[in-house]
């Protein structure tokens, strides 16, 4: 059974700027140039049987998205690293997830920030199936959203930037509100791009299509479950996929490290059956990632 709990009212132990610190007492000042003006960026990771799946890819990605915001983490990717698997011992923690964050503190406030600390902390907690436990069999269900993934010359896409997460949370909203489990979204040109926190992959005849990644994250996960296919001889396309092709696609499916590989049932008004290729790529993710199959 799930935590209700309420993210702040929890026991255990935080990563707080180099060290260990009780779960309630990792608290940040209400004038954090953060949470006025978006400028932290963070990383979604999990652990599976106590080890943290491409745990250093995802350290890596965290310092480069704070680069793209113009700042630096005091901290280097192994030190990062080693961070992260204390608090996952910390907290006596196996199967896991993991949310590393990075932001500029208190020391400045206006739009201009040079002179913040930038803090970094990481907390991790018992976390099922982000779309609940039936969604591998019936696929999820996906409403359109009105909001569209800006151009890479209008943000940093790149970077896995807080502030980019605004519009997905406004579109989840929306999809709920309607009985949906999610979003799909298109990008500035009219293109498919992702769901709210997940890529998108599309198959037919024995063939996957996923949008190129020029103006969203190219996920970690997306690029395991690329190299899995590839592996079974499944070709994969990347390239531009426009809202009209979807009706000729017979699956779709969404990954990331919440959403591992999620079968789509829906989206708008397309349907979409919760195939074989989807399910056997499904079963090979759990399986690498719970070290059952080969990572090489």
């Amino acid at each position: 059974m799930s935590d209700t709990r309420p993210f702040h009212d929890r026991d255990g132990w935080i990563w707080f700027d180099g060290k260990l610190v009780p779960w309630r007492e990792a608290e940040v000042h209400v004038l954090t140039h953060a949470l006025h003006y978006a400028s932290s960026v963070f990383e979604g990771q999990r652990a599976y049987g106590g080890e943290i799946f491409k745990l250093t890819e995802h350290s890596t990605r965290l310092r480069q998205s704070a680069e793209l915001l113009g700042f630096e983490i005091p901290w280097s990717v192994d030190e990062i690293d080693a961070a992260c698997r204390e608090v996952l011992r910390a907290n006596g923690l196996k199967d896991a997830y993991m949310r590393p964050l990075a932001w500029r503190g208190s020391d400045q406030m206006g739009v201009s920030a040079q002179r913040t600390k930038i803090h970094l902390a990481i907390a991790t907690w018992a976390w099922g199936a982000y779309f609940g436990d039936e969604a591998a069999k019936k696929g999820i269900r996906l409403d359109i959203s009105q909001w569209r993934r800006p151009a890479p010359y209008t943000a940093p896409t790149a970077s896995k930037a807080a502030g980019l997460y605004m519009i997905c949370t406004l579109s989840r909203h929306a999809a709920q509100a309607k009985g949906h489990d999610d979003a799909l979204m298109f990008d500035w040109r009219g293109q498919v791009a992702e769901a709210t926190g997940a890529n998108a992959f599309f198959v037919r005849n024995g063939s996957i299509h996923t949008p190129t990644p020029d103006c969203f994250l190219d996920g970690i996960t997306r690029r395991t479950v690329i190299g899995l296919a590839r592996r079974r001889g499944i070709e994969v396309v990347e390239r531009a996929i426009w809202p009209e092709e979807l009706e000729g696609f017979e699956q779709f499916f969404l990954t990331g490290s919440a959403a591992e590989v999620t079968p789509v049932a829906s989206a708008g008004p397309w349907n979409f059956e919760v195939g074989e290729l989807t399910l056997q790529l499904r079963k090979d993710y759990l399986d690498l990632v719970n070290r059952r199959l080969s990572n090489s």
